[in-house]
């Protein structure tokens, strides 16, 4: 049979709360594979620094997020309440920094709730470059950015002591 014949049915479209980890990667696959025709970079990796605990080696927090086209993307960074204000949350804001720029990364970017942590990515060289209003009334999505190549106390540029350059794609946030 002839496809160019038959009638042609409409994809079927669907809202739902539990897609798959099969179906989020194809949808990532399938951005991913535009990505890179139109720039010609396929350096997309997830990126998680974990605190474990040191009796039960069991994950109690830490960063998750991600590296694509010149920047680092926090996605998430939780520390339990007894682990807060220890200075941690600032050591796994560095190593995903760190680990970002040898990624070849020039920026970084993350939200955060206006009742969560703007205070202490402020602290940690983050700047806010917009702000969208979100429930509960007086609560907002802040979003923050670092250019990580002029970070406060980063003297990591070019000639940087690891040996990685910091030549790479430009980042795609507007700025």
């Amino acid at each position: 049979m002839d496809d160019s014949t038959a009638p042609r049915r409409s994809p079927i479209i669907f809202v739902t709360d539990e897609a798959v980890a099969e179906e989020r990667a194809l949808i990532l696959a399938g951005l991913t594979e535009f990505n890179v025709q139109v720039t010609g970079f396929h350096d997309y990796r997830p990126l998680a620094v974990l605190v474990r605990n040191p009796e039960t080696h069991q994950v109690v927090g830490g960063l998750a997020g991600r590296t694509s086209l010149g920047s680092l993307f926090v996605d998430l960074l939780y520390l339990p309440a007894a682990l807060r204000g220890t200075g941690l949350g600032r050591e796994l804001l560095q190593r995903a920094e760190d680990e970002a720029r040898k990624r070849g990364c020039r920026t970084g970017v993350l939200y955060t709730l206006s009742f969560q942590a703007p205070d202490f990515y402020q602290r940690n060289g983050w700047e806010v470059f917009g702000e969208v209003p979100c429930d509960p009334p007086g609560t907002s999505r802040m979003f923050l950015r670092k250019d990580l190549l002029r970070a406060e106390g980063d003297s990591r540029h070019a000639g940087d002591p690891s040996g990685v350059p910091v030549e790479g794609p430009a980042s795609v946030q507007d700025e």
